[in-house]
């Protein structure tokens, strides 16, 4: 029988604030163990939480961006358990009325795209960390994590494979950068997901689900939950059943394997915490983060086909990254048109610098003035589009300060597009070759490209392509 997969991803989201949601301990990353953790952060006698206005703020961004509730009113909540890095004993987080309820998020899948509903996002602290591989026998505790602020997005489960769960991922991840809550690093743990994966026979009831812990690694991600189905599924089809648990991905041996018995909401044992009073959120202060929020992906997508003619595909990858789309249309506005053109070499060979040299767009040898410049030159004709990229990879080497015209001058590139000179190559090509101009004339077509190809080289590159080929077609009477 046909088997379903049902997926859906608790994703923590560090935010971007300075400072910790409940004291104000720094949450840069890297510094020396427990140096980082306040008297608030490792719960001292008689201490009081005071929360970030800024993580709020930035929790509204989000429910603004993705369509969901603000509620007006929240609560926050002591979620008790006992772990050694959890120095309270409970953590303070938000369960019967989170900050944000509902919303979507909208991914590509083979057929299009799908909509995946979200169930809330709510704001918690992190926890510590316990270190284990430096110490032999025991284990270290580091608190400089404890009290980092967190955004909980909780979708529905809605996936039904890891392409989907992994297209999701990019998806919120992409969207938490855009809108600058989140730096989204996830060697850091900024952004972790925990895969809640379930498999049932068609048709029937909701499989048991089983958790995968701390993911932040889109590969990994997809590795897990492939394991985790197949899993599922040979256990079920040998006789045995699915015990609902939280497993950890292992991607040294590819496989999930047992951590803990899965936790149910009873018990954690939440009770509103004493030390907070609900949160309040008025109208005034999400009409200003309203007033605030970039321009939203989706948007600027269809904005990008109807301006500039792109493709829905073109518009798609060229709105990967909030940068992405700002280099993009940097350079076609200071290229002042040539939207199609700009996306091309963008997505070609600008990306493809960007992947050998394994650095961001931000970080680019060729700034989008620069790539306008050089593509001012391919739309006057002065270059050729092969010449034109011979331009932008000494542009990326820096010669000549990455400036395409006094490349161009340097290394003699002009672009010839000269009629007469032209004709004139082309009649010397046609007499010198006149065996495969016959072979033309027998329908051999492919002679006519190689009667393009010597022309070309006769001038060393130089001519321009188009009106080589419309030359040659009309001397040769096609």
């Amino acid at each position: 029988m046909t088997w379903e997969v049902v997926i859906g991803l608790e994703t923590h989201t560090q935010l971007s604030t300075a400072s910790k949601i409940f004291s104000g301990a720094s949450t840069a990353f890297g510094a020396a163990p427990n140096t980082q953790a306040s008297a608030v952060d490792i719960a001292l006698p008689g201490v009081l939480p005071v929360l970030n206005k800024g993580a709020v703020e930035r929790a509204i961004r989000f429910g603004l961006a993705v369509g969901g509730t603000i509620n007006k009113r929240s609560v926050f909540a002591r979620k008790n358990y006992f772990y050694p890095d959890l120095p309270k004993g409970y953590q303070i987080s938000q369960y019967e009325i989170p900050v944000v309820q509902g919303g979507s998020i909208t991914i590509p899948v083979k057929n299009g795209e799908k909509i995946v509903r979200l169930t809330r996002a709510h704001l918690e602290e992190d926890a510590g960390k316990s270190l284990h591989e430096d110490f032999h026998g025991m284990s270290g505790i580091d608190l400089n994590r404890a009290g980092t602020p967190l955004l909980e997005i909780v979708s529905e489960p809605e996936m039904s494979s890891s392409d989907e769960a992994v297209a999701y991922a990019k998806t919120l991840h992409a969207l938490v950068r855009w809108i600058g809550i989140c730096d989204g690093n996830m060697q850091e743990g900024s952004f972790r997901c925990d895969a809640n994966v379930s498999v049932r026979r068609a048709g029937a009831p909701l499989g048991t689900r089983c958790e995968i812990k701390n993911l932040n690694s889109f590969r990994f991600m997809q590795e897990a939950i492939d394991f985790e189905v197949r899993r599922q599924i040979a256990l079920i089809e040998d006789g045995g059943t699915v015990v609902q648990e939280t497993r950890l991905y292992d991607p040294d041996k590819h496989e999930t394997r047992s951590m803990r018995s899965k936790e149910d909401a009873q018990d954690y044992r939440y009770f509103p915490d004493p030390d907070l009073p609900p949160l309040v959120i008025g109208e005034d202060w999400i009409a200003q983060v309203t007033s605030e929020l970039p321009e939203l992906p989706v948007a600027m997508r269809a904005r990008f086909v109807a301006k500039y003619g792109l493709t829905h595909y073109e518009s798609a990858a060229l709105t990967a990254t909030r940068e992405l789309a700002e280099y993009y249309e940097t350079a076609v506005a200071m290229l002042g048109g040539g939207g199609k053109l700009a996306a091309s070499w963008v997505m070609g060979e600008l990306s493809a610098a960007l992947n050998r040299g394994e650095v961001d767009v931000s970080a680019s040898r060729v700034t989008a003035a620069r790539l306008a410049g050089l593509l001012k030159r391919v739309m006057d004709n002065t270059l050729s589009g092969k010449m034109a990229k011979d331009v932008f990879d000494a542009m990326w080497a820096g010669e000549n300060d990455g400036d395409a015209d006094a490349i161009i001058d340097a290394r003699g590139l002009k672009q010839v597009s000269d009629e007469g000179e032209i004709i004139k190559l082309v009649d010397a090509v046609l007499q010198d070759n006149l065996p495969i101009v016959a072979e033309f004339r027998a329908g051999k077509e492919k002679a006519f490209n190689s009667l393009v190809g010597k022309v070309m080289a006769s001038s060393k590159g130089k001519a321009n392509p188009a009106q080589v080929n419309a030359i040659l077609k009309q001397k040769l009477g096609g």
